[in-house]
Formats: C-alpha cells, structure tokens, sequence
C-alpha cells in the first residue's frame, strides 16, 4: 500500500471501531433528559447501556466464522444495515422497554464492525506491525469519546435526545459508502470452512486451546471493562451528584479521553524498548495502583469533582497500553482462524463490560463507590489471570519448539 493508502485503510478501520464507542458515548449526557421523557429512573436508562454490551458480545460470535467463510465486505454489509434500521427503531422509541430491545438490536448490527476491522488489520499487515497499526486505530477510537458525548450534550439540548440516533444513522450511510470505494477485501472467502454448528464450535476451540491468547484476550478483556463501569456510572456520578450539565459532562469525558490518546501514542515508542507482554504487565500493576487510591479516596471523602476527575484521568491512562497490545497478543498466533480470534476477544471483552455496567446499576447507591470499586475490581480480575496465564504460555511454547 502506498502512504496514502495505508492512511485511508487505518481511518476507515478506525471508523468501523468507533462505531460502539460512538452508539456508547454519544447518548450518555442524554441519559437525564431520556429517564425524564420515559419516565423512568436513570438506573432504568444505563439498562439500555447494559443491553448494548451483551448485544456486541453475542453478536461478535455470530460474525467471526461468518467473515472466514464469506469474506470480510458481505457480512459487513449485512451487518450495518441491521444497525442502521435499528437506529432508526431507537429515535422513535417511546418507551424503556423498547429502546432497550433496538439498543440490543443495533448492537447485534454494529458490531461486526469491530470483528471485521480486527481480521483485516490481520489480513493487510505483516504481524510484527500488528501491534502498531492497533495503536493507530486505539488513537481513532480514543479520539470518539473527545467528539461524540460533547455533541451528543449539544444535541441532546438543541433537538432532544432523538437526534443523537439520527445522526448516527447518517454517519453509517457514509461508513458504507467509503467501504465499498475505498476498503481492501482483505482474506477471501473460505469455502472449506463449515458453518454448522459442530465446525464452528470447532473453530471456536482452535483458537482457545491456544494459551497466548486465552491469558490475553480474557486478562486484556477484564482490564479494559474498567472504563465501562466508569462510562454506566459517570453520568449519574457528575451530572446528579455533581451537578455538571449535560454540555459541561461531554467536556469532562472529553478531557478524560486525553487519558487514553496519549500513552496510546506512547505505545509507538515504547514498543521500540519494551516487548507488548512487559508493557500489558506494567500496565496493569499501575491501573491497580491508581484503582486502589480512587476507591480509598472515594470511601475516605477525600475527593470534589476536579478530584475524582484528575483520579480518573490518572487511572485510565493504562487503558492506553493495554488495548493495543493485548490486542495484538490475542491476534498473533492466527491466520486462518483469524476471524474467530477476533470474534472471541471481542466477545470476552463486551461481555466484561456488559457485566461491569450491570453492576453499576445493580449496586447504585447514590454515590461513586458502585462506579470506582468495579473499575478496581475489573483491574484487580485482569492482574491475576494474566499473572496465572504466563506459566501456561511458557509450557506450551516449551511443548511445541
């Protein structure tokens, strides 16, 4: 690929990974203004947040053998136009019940975005790169939380909350447009690739009997739920205990972005020195360090709103580590099953996500603590399989040399 080439393929990569991020972000500062239309309480809302997660878990199951068999571009297709008519399900929702089944639907659609731009870096980029090109598109889909929930604020305030979905259903019709004229196809399709059941289930075991990236899709997945929980509980934490307006709450998560975008670009340079498993590991240990203090900070009192903000800046500049490079540790070992692969850590990771905001629901209590201890808990979880996960990694790599 020429320079430009190479640039366009990461952006639209990039944009194909934003599209949780932006289905996620955007309507979080509309969070209030939905629980008043609906009438219903804000634990109610962040429900139709949970739903959205189990969708993508379930969902990227469903794709990754379908995008071995078929190609990537077929089941891309399919897969955001179901997003693109739920969306529209999603602006004329007139009750929780049913917002919170086109959340679940739309997920179901939106996620073979992310399966299918985790097989194509695969497909387009020799593996010793694999980790930098996920620093890359880490970069596009760090810089969706600076955008979406401040326009979501803006659009929220102007229009109501209906037009968040609408404008997201214009961004996927251009999505569409720049795959089709601009995207690679990446792997062809695999007609020796069954998909009944017992095959795909076959797929599925090859790929998690393989240690690597079982100890860093489930230690990866764990870890990077962190901000999930910060994402379910940071709308109610600022704008009901704080008292942010919406438009002040997209700046602030905005900001906290930053966190993320600039290890992220860290990550370029440090991957020169350190290998992606030392840099997962320090990583980590460091998010557990900060986890440890903002629960301590929280319960103790310590903490205003500029504080538990500059904490929660401090704790999620792991993140920016830890994605790339477990992704890129979960990635590696495959090239076949690579659709698979990305299916699985994928899925692991939603489904951490989903069970970390269904937590924060679970347990509000008109405080922070629901919000920051599940954050150190999913840190805490990630640490320890990632600690028990190398000696199996070594004996098998010992086995097969």
């Amino acid at each position: 690929m020429t320079r430009r080439q190479h640039f366009v393929v990461i952006l639209i990569l990039g944009a194909l990974s934003t599209i949780g991020p932006f289905s996620i972000d955007m309507y979080l500062p509309a969070f209030p203004a939905i629980a008043r239309d609906l009438h219903v309480s804000i634990a109610q809302v962040q429900l139709s947040l949970t739903s959205y997660f189990i969708g993508i878990a379930a969902g990227q199951l469903l794709y990754g053998p379908l995008i071995d068999r078929f190609g990537r571009k077929k089941p891309l297709y399919a897969g955001l136009l179901v997003y693109l008519l739920a969306t529209f399900g999603c602006a004329t929702a007139g009750s929780i019940e049913l917002l919170i089944g086109m959340r679940l639907l739309q997920a179901l659609g939106g996620c073979v975005g992310l399966v299918a731009a985790q097989a194509l870096v695969r497909d387009l980029f020799p593996v010793g790169k694999i980790a930098s090109v996920f620093s890359l598109l880490t970069l596009v889909i760090a810089v969706s939380p600076m955008i979406a929930p401040t326009l979501g604020g803006y659009a929220t305030v102007a229009f109501g909350w209906h037009a968040i979905f609408l404008i997201l259903a214009g961004i996927t019709v251009l999505m569409l447009l720049a795959i089709h004229y601009f995207l690679p196809n990446g792997r062809p399709a695999d007609a020796s690739l069954s998909l009944r059941p017992q095959a795909v289930m076959g797929s599925f075991l090859t790929v998690l009997r393989q240690p690597q990236f079982l100890t860093y899709a489930l230690a990866g997945g764990i870890a990077t739920s962190a901000p999930f929980a910060y994402i379910a509980g940071s709308p109610d934490v600022l704008m009901n205990i704080y008292h942010v307006s919406a438009q002040q709450y997209g700046w602030i998560f905005s900001f906290l972005a930053i966190a993320i975008i600039a290890p992220n670009q860290l990550n370029h340079l440090l991957l020169k020195r350190f290998t992606s498993a030392q840099l997962v590991y320090a990583a980590v240990v460091y998010q557990t360090i900060m986890g440890s203090l903002l629960v301590l900070g929280v319960w103790a009192g310590w903490f205003g709103a500029v504080g538990l903000i500059a904490m929660l800046f401090l704790f999620l500049c792991g993140q920016g580590l830890i994605a790339p490079n477990a992704s890129a540790l979960s990635m590696a070992p495959f090239e076949r099953h690579a659709g698979s692969a990305a299916a699985l850590m994928g899925s692991f990771r939603m489904a951490f996500g989903a069970i970390a905001s269904g937590t924060v629901s679970a347990l509000h209590n008109n405080t922070a603590l629901p919000m920051v201890g599940t954050m150190l808990t999913c840190v805490v979880a990630g640490l320890t399989i990632l600690l028990l996960g190398q000696s199996s990694i070594r004996r098998y790599s010992h086995q097969h040399v």
